[in-house]
C-alpha cells in the first residue's frame, strides 16, 4: 500500500470495483479524445493473468478518485490506463498511482516499462520527470467523436 500527498490511500482493486472505475474514466477522459475504455474492454481485461488495478481512496470519504490498470507480461510491464478525478489533480494522486505502477514492476524483476499517451496530454511531464523517454509514435491513434484524430506516444523506462 502507498500514500501520496493529499490524504489518500493507493491499494489494489478488482472487479467489484468496476462502477468506480468506469466513474473516474468518464470524469477524467469523456469522449473528448477518445482514450477511454469501455465498461466491456476493463471487464475483460480485469480477469487476465499479469493484470492489476490499483485504486487511489480519499482516506476520509473512502470515495475513489484515481485508478491505474498495469499488465505484467514476462519482464515487461504497461501503464494500460492511469486516470485521476478532475478535482483532484495536480495533488499527487497521479504521481502516486505512477510510482505504485513502478514500484510493482520492480518488485515483479521486471526489466522495462511501458505506457502510452496522448501527443498534448498534460500527463506527459509527469511520465517525463518520472524518467520516461518516448520510443515512438503511433500517428492518428485516437479519435474523437467528432472524427478528430490525435497521435500517441509511447514511452519507455529501464528499470
Amino acid at each position: 500500500m502507498a500514500t501520496v500527498e493529499n490524504p489518500v490511500r493507493i491499494a489494489r482493486g478488482s472487479s467489484d470495483d468496476l462502477d468506480a472505475v468506469m466513474r473516474i474514466m468518464e470524469a477524467a477522459f469523456g469522449d473528448r479524445f477518445g482514450e477511454a475504455w469501455t465498461r466491456s474492454q476493463c471487464a475483460g481485461i480485469l480477469p487476465m493473468a499479469g493484470v492489476a488495478l490499483m485504486l487511489a481512496r480519499d482516506i476520509d470519504s473512502g470515495a475513489a478518485i484515481g485508478f491505474a490498470l498495469i499488465r505484467t507480461v514476462a519482464d515487461e510491464s504497461e501503464l494500460l490506463l492511469l486516470a485521476v478525478a478532475p478535482d483532484h489533480r495536480r495533488g499527487g494522486v497521479g504521481r502516486g498511482l505512477l510510482n505504485y505502477f513502478l514500484d510493482h514492476a520492480r518488485a515483479d524483476a521486471v526489466s522495462r516499462a511501458h505506457l502510452e499517451v496522448r501527443d498534448g496530454n498534460p500527463a506527459i511531464s509527469m511520465y517525463r520527470n518520472a524518467g520516461f523517454s518516448a520510443v515512438g509514435r503511433r500517428r492518428n491513434y485516437y479519435r474523437s467523436r467528432d472524427g478528430q484524430q490525435f497521435d500517441a506516444i509511447t514511452f519507455a523506462l529501464d528499470l
